[in-house]
């Protein structure tokens, strides 16, 4: 067993971010033991993953209960009777991929994901990897003057760029992609919140830097111009190679990352090839 586990095994995958778990069958009952050394896990390396694992939407939704109520998105499509999985596809003749580029899930949200539970079902015969990035370490690698200035600094978060692609027809019919029927959950994903630039993990204690490419607009009381170079400058900090690591898919791979202080980028480099992933999303609590 690797040193400080009994049940599991944990694999780095380096030293910033990412672990193998093995050991460990999802399929069946956990033992508290078993939670507690994979919830340990989760916290030290933000992603961890499992593979060989033969997961049911029924059994990858319940694992994904022991970290807490799950999230029904806004965006995907879901089975009949199951709203809290979402079945993420990018068929082989599209182009366009689902949450492609880095950022950090549904920060557009008062309370975004404390983590997301991704099941590999088909995955093309090469490329389609995803990166994750470590935002602890961004945050401590700036200067003592940029800590100073974010540290208690506003953002402004929103979601209108999903709603314009969909509405733009950027995703097919058959697609994952959906428009809320009712006017209230149209308008409140054309709406937006705000968020610390730097948030305090609420288990582990440590601040990480909490800006995206995909749903951060400004900073409170700049206007977008203003905002934009400062937030170009952190996007690209956040997503320095030394933080990171790159994980190749595996068909019965799950994968599940810590939002709160991880950013992620599923790579769309697999164009003529199908791929089909189950997805489940933890509720968070509201950054602070």
């Amino acid at each position: 067993m690797t040193a400080g586990y009994r049940t599991i095994t944990v694999t780095p995958i380096t030293d910033q971010i990412g672990a193998e778990i093995g050991g460990v069958d999802l399929a069946r009952e956990l033992s508290q033991e078993t939670f507690a050394e994979i919830h340990r896990a989760f916290l030290d390396h933000l992603v961890v993953f499992f593979r060989d694992q033969t997961l049911t939407p029924d059994r990858q939704i319940a694992f994904a209960r022991c970290f807490g109520p799950l999230i029904v998105d806004p965006f995907m499509k879901s089975p009949e009777g199951r709203p809290e999985l979402m079945v993420v596809i990018k068929d082989a003749q599209e182009r366009f991929a689902f949450g492609e580029g880095w950022h950090t899930d549904s920060t557009f949200l008062e309370k975004p994901p404390l983590g997301s539970f991704l099941y590999a079902l088909d995955v093309p015969p090469r490329g389609g990897d995803t990166l994750f990035s470590n935002q602890y370490l961004a945050f401590e690698t700036l200067s003592p003057g940029s800590r100073r200035m974010l540290d208690g600094m506003k953002t402004i978060h929103g979601a209108a760029s999903y709603n314009q692609s969909i509405t733009a027809g950027k995703f097919g019919a058959d697609r994952t992609m959906k428009l809320r029927a009712d006017a209230a959950m149209n308008a409140a994903m054309e709406g937006e919140v705000e968020h610390p630039a730097v948030r305090t993990h609420p288990e582990s204690g440590r601040k990480a830097l909490f800006v995206n490419r995909a749903y951060t607009l400004r900073f409170k009381d700049w206007t977008a111009g203003e905002s934009q170079p400062l937030l170009n400058h952190l996007c690209a900090h956040s997503e320095r190679p030394e933080f990171t690591c790159r994980f190749r898919w595996t068909p019965g791979t799950l994968a599940l990352w810590d939002n709160r202080c991880a950013l992620h980028n599923p790579i769309n480099d697999y164009h003529g090839h199908r791929r089909v992933m189950h997805r489940v999303v933890v509720q968070g609590d509201r950054p602070f």
